[in-house]
């Protein structure tokens, strides 16, 4: 069954469909760089409303495998792959069989170079995933009609997770979190309660925190604006941390400014240099949207890490209140584990504060 991508610049791309083949999907056409991986970036709540498309060639190899899953269900609105692969062990369900289940869409023998390179010659685009081509002047029609009736929404939080003998507890500003970064934070001795981003101050002094991580999610920072006077509220009360969308927020409501990124970084293969020890890491990126250096001037933020293909933010600390972030993702493991430091050093806030008041 033939399927088609159209792109809001006119271009179309086919392919072959799989997954939830009658679905018709809308949304951003972003890539995902990873050899592996492809479930968690499939679940991954920063992947809210994308077309996810993956530069590897072969993906599916290892099929759908239990606990994996950084959400509870898949996140973005379909996935395109150049070859998939349908045979895997009897123990794990293949990724055509999956997304028949999460209702979501695929298109695979599609030339993923070609689309790629398209991507990042114009930026990220939206784009249409439909049974028939799509004619341009119907695209913009089609796209906001489509996209008013199959948008995905990340499910927020209210969960606590407890660790015997637990030496601090989190409370997670839920945007659109991954279960990888509260396992995280359990295996280094933290009991963790998620809240959504709309809870109010009071409710989170209520829960008795050590500290605060603001989470990653999807989207544009700025439509999350209401959320910068609760940011600003605790940290003045609690060591806090960012993690993507997290680390941008906390800019946000610290004075400075965010941009859209051409094309993005999402993948696994993204150096990172630590500017305090000149150490470089390799990360795992996702996102669109990048913190503007000119506009951190007259805030107290200072840039601890840059990235090392274009020299974006890739890390923030405040000069006067106990508060760190990161652009990229410390629970994930590409380097496998070069990233992880942050989650220590989160604690060691925690821990002068408890020094401090004790």
């Amino acid at each position: 069954m033939k399927k088609y991508l159209t792109l809001e610049d006119g271009t179309i791309f086919s392919g072959t469909a799989f997954g939830a083949t009658q679905i018709t999907a809308a949304g951003e056409i972003v890539f995902n760089t990873g050899m592996t991986g492809y479930q968690e970036a499939i679940t991954d709540p920063s992947y809210t409303n994308q077309l996810l498309t993956f530069t590897y060639p072969l993906i599916g190899t290892y099929g759908i495998v239990k606990d994996q899953n950084q959400s509870g269900s898949s996140t973005c609105q379909a996935v395109l792959v150049r070859h998939l692969e349908t045979e895997v062990d009897n123990a794990n369900l293949t990724l055509n069989e999956w997304l028949k289940q999460q209702y979501v869409p695929g298109m695979c023998d599609l030339d993923t170079r070609a689309l790629t390179k398209h991507i990042r010659k114009h930026g990220t685009l939206k784009a249409i995933l439909s049974n028939q081509p799509v004619d341009h002047d119907e695209f913009l029609h089609m796209y906001g009609v489509l996209g008013n009736s199959i948008s995905k929404q990340p499910t927020l939080q209210h969960e606590s997770y407890q660790v015997d003998d637990a030496e601090f507890h989190v409370v997670v500003i839920d945007y659109g979190i991954k279960q990888a970064i509260i396992e995280e934070l359990m295996n280094v001795g933290c009991s963790v309660t998620v809240v959504p981003y709309t809870t109010n101050f009071k409710d989170i002094e209520v829960l008795n925190p050590d500290g605060i991580l603001l989470s990653n999610g999807p989207d544009d920072p700025n439509v999350y604006v209401d959320t910068l006077p609760l940011i600003q509220e605790l940290e003045q009360s609690y060591p806090i941390a960012g993690i993507c969308l997290g680390h941008q927020l906390l800019a946000l409501a610290n004075g400075a400014k965010t941009y859209q990124l051409p094309f993005g970084h999402r993948g696994l293969n993204h150096p990172v240099k630590l500017l305090n020890t000149n150490q470089t890491i390799m990360t795992s990126q996702n996102h669109g949207f990048a913190v503007d250096p000119d506009s951190l001037t007259d805030t107290d933020l200072v840039v601890t890490a840059v990235e090392g293909n274009d020299q974006t933010i890739e890390g923030l600390a405040l000069q006067q209140l106990p508060a760190i972030s990161v652009q990229f993702h410390p629970e994930a493991n590409p380097g496998p584990l070069d990233a992880t430091n942050f989650f220590h050093e989160f604690k060691e806030l925690m821990h002068k504060e408890v020094k401090v008041h004790a």
